[in-house]
């Protein structure tokens, strides 16, 4: 199982960014997927979750900014960001369960990208 992130890169506070995730080795339609980022001072922290059935959930810190979606069809998941701040600088991972729940730790999933490094300039 391989997930290979792109669409990282340096941007003005209150720009935006689409990343991607293509996964190869599963088939992600009814799989939990989510997006991490380092926290300060402690393990990875989700940012935006999709469970297998389609429903996402966002952390508070990125609601109503961030979007997570999925196309089945490319086997790929994406996170639009908007409205990005300095705030929201890190390596952003992909990360998918082997089953159709989510997780709030990094424990619950099963597989990871190397990430990609998003920087927001004030």
């Amino acid at each position: 199982v391989q997930l290979v992130e792109s669409g990282g890169g340096l941007v003005q506070a209150g720009g935006s960014l689409r990343l991607s995730c293509v996964i190869s080795g599963i088939d992600i339609s009814n799989k939990g997927m989510a997006w991490f980022r380092p926290a300060p001072g402690k393990e990875r922290e989700w940012v935006a979750q999709m469970r297998g059935g389609g429903s996402t959930t966002y952390a508070d810190s990125v609601k109503d900014r961030f979007t997570i979606s999925r196309d089945n069809s490319q086997n790929a998941v994406y996170l639009q960001m908007n409205s990005l701040k300095p705030e929201d600088t890190a390596i952003y991972y992909c990360a998918a369960a082997r089953q159709g729940t989510v997780w709030i730790s990094e424990y619950g999933y099963d597989f990871w990208g190397q990430g990609t490094q998003v920087t927001v300039s004030s």
